[in-house]
């Protein structure tokens, strides 16, 4: 209710785009090679419209939802983490100049010690604490309460578009969960933190896909 973010989200179009690019790959080798075909045009339809569609000049990264309820052309500006997946799932749909720039508005906007907001605090609608009756946290939870598990895509997309600078930036934010480890549910990381500073650490107090998130990028630091 709080977000409800009707029309055409920007993971969404990412989503599809990698499993129509996986679907043609496996379709290769285990289904009629028309079927690989199909995929594969459809992939290219959806690559060749999306910078069109999404990107946004103004803000020098990607508009988080565009044809918002229905109506063709408009697009939501708001800046949220969601544009991420368009870097950092296995095709990515935003290279070059353009990836960096997404990167380098994630960094100003959202990036935290522990993790992602999930609004940036310049937009009038960012809540930075999370806490109250179940309205007031439900109005928080993704209009700018941090989420642990978004490090991951954001330092893939790093390490995948930002050259050394990314792998250094991938290795300082691991560092940076040391101290998070002593606090809260000792030994292990969080749910959600506030969007504000100093970041408490909020919800559920040891959150498997936080974890997951930091030991798959620790992975692929191991493999770098």
């Amino acid at each position: 209710v709080v977000t409800p973010r009707r029309g055409k989200p920007v993971e969404i179009q990412a989503l599809w785009y990698n499993a129509l690019r996986i679907h043609a790959a496996l379709s290769r080798t285990h289904v009629p090679p028309a079927a690989s075909a199909d995929s594969e045009t459809r992939a290219r339809q959806v690559q060749s419209r999306f910078e069109e569609a999404f990107w946004n000049e103004e803000q020098g990264c990607l508009f988080d939802v565009v044809d918002v309820d229905g109506v063709s052309g408009s697009a939501d500006g708001a800046v949220r983490p969601n544009q991420l997946f368009a870097l950092s799932l296995p095709f990515a749909l935003i290279e070059g100049d353009r990836a960096r720039q997404v990167l380098n508005v994630a960094r100003d906007h959202l990036a935290t010690p522990r993790g992602l907001r999930s609004l940036s605090p310049k937009d009038p609608e960012y809540r930075g604490r999370y806490g109250g009756a179940p309205l007031a946290r439900d109005g928080a939870y993704h209009q700018g309460t941090v989420w642990g598990w978004l490090i991951g895509p954001y330092l893939t997309a790093w390490m995948r578009h930002g050259g050394q600078e990314g792998l250094d930036l991938a290795r300082a934010a691991l560092d940076g969960f040391t101290e998070h480890l002593a606090e809260g549910c000792i030994g292990t990381i969080a749910e959600i933190f506030d969007g504000d500073t100093p970041h408490e650490p909020r919800g559920t107090v040891a959150q498997a896909w936080s974890v997951a998130e930091l030991l798959r990028v620790l992975h692929e630091l191991d493999t770098e």
